[in-house]
């Protein structure tokens, strides 16, 4: 229920675009999960009623992976944020996936690391 679940017009809108050129496709509903338990169950009631499952992020593709073009329900992660593991060893890190960059270069600032930004195919 709320504040973790929202079929308002604004919130769905804002969750059915990225900024690709792709038009706004606003899912049916947003959900928050905070928990693994609460992705597994919300995947597992999407799936018995055949309902799309639309995973949300920052918003900030370039593909239009976020537009529900089917409807469905928008699983919004960002407050799944916790940052879990940490190994300098071996240059590895465990995080949950609301977790965004800036965050985990925030948590690795001292350590000599540091999360850059990608760059595909070069």
């Amino acid at each position: 229920g709320a504040p973790n679940v929202s079929t308002a017009t604004a919130v769905r809108e804002q969750h059915g675009h990225d900024e690709s050129m792709h038009p706004c496709a606003p899912p049916d509903a947003v959900v928050w999960p905070q928990a693994v338990g609460q992705v597994q169950e919300l995947a597992a009631l999407c799936h018995r009623c055949r309902v799309p499952m639309v995973p949300f992020g920052t918003g900030t593709g370039l593909e239009g992976g976020v537009n529900a073009v089917q409807g469905g329900v928008c699983f919004d992660l960002s407050r799944m944020d916790t940052i879990a593991e940490l190994s300098l060893e071996d240059f590895s890190v465990t995080v949950e996936p609301g977790v965004t960059r800036k965050a985990l270069n925030k948590h690795l600032r001292g350590t000599g690391l540091w999360f850059p930004v990608g760059t595909v195919g070069m």
